[in-house]
């Protein structure tokens, strides 16, 4: 009789109870954040003062915001990720924004020994024989990868190697299966606005970024696409190191700058002139890449037309238009229709507002329920989304709508869904150059 292999019986059962453990963990932490958001809403309802209830809302926002950085920082995973979504200056409480942020690169790191493990494994050979110099210690280190700088054999050009986390994409279904039911619950007792239906894209857009193979592929056609389009292009693109392509590894073109969010205190410690200084942009991560049915994106065009013209009309036909299914609960509903539209889709903030809070008693969506989202939206929610959390942060407030107004009006006038006449069009047109693309199908 062969002798039990206790340590692989020990492995067997961690393996098995890690999800349940998980789970455990989140909802007791999740828990205690809710329950006490709901607690402090029956306290502060007792203080007439304003001044003084806002300064309570501030020290429970802090309270909160130590809570979920210690969650998201100690289950890392999926986790870090929420972060990221939520830690935007122009949807979360000041506070959290400030905690979380920190978490933005801040992943723990696979340890080195495991890295050269991956990275052998998915490049068929050493790693010195790849590179002449691989850094140790991370640049960065995310939710699902974490990225060193190195430069390749008989190469003086660096490149920056990606390398996904081993194990994390079984950590995210957990996750993410987890805030689905979450998402569920609020969506019942607080918030009237189909979050469910989010989670479930979120959990299909980010499953795209496990395969480093897609995400090349991305980069190489918008590479593609930018510089056929243009004499200089406006935007930089890593170029992928061909034959050093996996599903969990990816080599690409080292790009030195500066996080965007740390732009304006840069040009303030360099005493540059930002009107003077020829700025460029350079996108690195395509892991999130979406082609946008046809019927989805000339809807949205719709409704980008109904913002930008500040037409409610035209923004419910939309809306109804792109599946987006509500329940008025006010008076004015069109109006309402149109503030909702503003919010979710629109980078431009009201005057005098510094940051939007959606889910606000006088907030639109308190007073129109948003009962069914089309899970393939969320992806352009969330650009929009990432968008104005950046214009926030740059203290720069401008309409999104207003800006693609042009590139929407071309799309649904290819799509013989707009009446503008020929000439008028033309010169529109000729004026655009390559941005009509953008909403073309070719």
């Amino acid at each position: 009789m062969a002798p039990l292999d206790l340590t692989e019986i020990q492995e067997k059962l961690s393996t098995h109870f890690r999800p349940w453990q998980r789970s455990l963990r989140f909802w007791v932490r999740a828990a205690d954040i809710y329950t006490g958001y709901k607690v402090f809403q029956v306290r502060v309802s007792f203080v007439k003062d304003v001044q003084k209830q806002e300064a309570m809302w501030e020290r429970q926002h802090e309270l909160a915001a130590e809570k979920i950085y210690s969650m998201c920082s100690d289950l890392g995973g999926f986790f870090l990720k929420v972060a990221q979504i939520i830690g935007k200056p122009d949807l979360a409480p000041a506070a959290w924004v400030r905690r979380l942020v920190t978490l933005y690169d801040q992943a723990p790191a696979t340890p080195s020994d495991i890295v050269r493990i991956v990275l052998e494994r998915e490049l068929g050979g050493n790693v010195d024989d790849f590179f002449d110099n691989f850094e140790a210690d991370p640049l960065g280190s995310a939710s699902i990868a974490q990225v060193h700088r190195a430069r390749l054999r008989g190469d003086k050009r660096d490149v920056v190697v990606k390398i996904q986390h081993p194990g994390v994409q079984d950590l995210m279904m957990t996750d993410i299966r987890n805030l689905q039911a979450f998402a569920l619950y609020m969506q019942k007792t607080d918030i009237k606005f189909d979050l469910f239906s989010i989670t479930k894209e979120m959990e299909k857009q980010i499953g795209y970024e496990f395969d480093f193979l897609r995400e090349a592929d991305a980069m190489e056609r918008i590479h593609r696409f930018l510089y056929e389009n243009n004499k200089k292009s406006p935007v930089l693109v890593p170029r992928v190191m061909q034959n050093m392509v996996t599903r969990r590894v990816l080599v690409m073109e080292y790009i030195d700058g500066i996080p965007i969010l740390k732009l304006g205190d840069e040009i303030a410690k360099r005493g540059v002139n930002p009107g003077g200084t020829s700025l460029k942009v350079a996108l690195l991560d395509y892991g999130q890449v979406k082609d946008l049915p046809n019927s989805l994106r000339l809807g949205y065009a719709s409704l980008i037309l109904a913002i930008a013209d500040n037409d409610p009309i035209r923004a419910s036909e939309s809306f109804r238009e792109l599946g987006i299914d509500t329940l008025s609960k006010c008076e004015d509903e069109q109006k309402e229709m149109l503030r909702l539209a503003g919010t979710m889709f629109d980078t431009k903030l009201p005057p005098g507002v510094m940051m939007l809070q959606p889910f606000a008693e006088e907030s639109s969506i308190k007073k129109i329920a948003v009962q069914a989202f089309p899970e393939e939206l969320f992806s352009v929610l969330r650009t929009v989304h990432l968008l104005r959390g950046l214009s926030v942060g740059l203290g720069i407030n401008y309409s999104c709508a207003e800006q693609w107004r042009p590139i929407a009006e071309d799309a649904l006038y290819l799509a013989g869904r707009l009446n503008v006449s020929d000439k008028d069009h033309k010169s529109k047109v000729h004026r655009r150059g390559f941005l009509r693309r953008i909403f073309r199908r070719d």
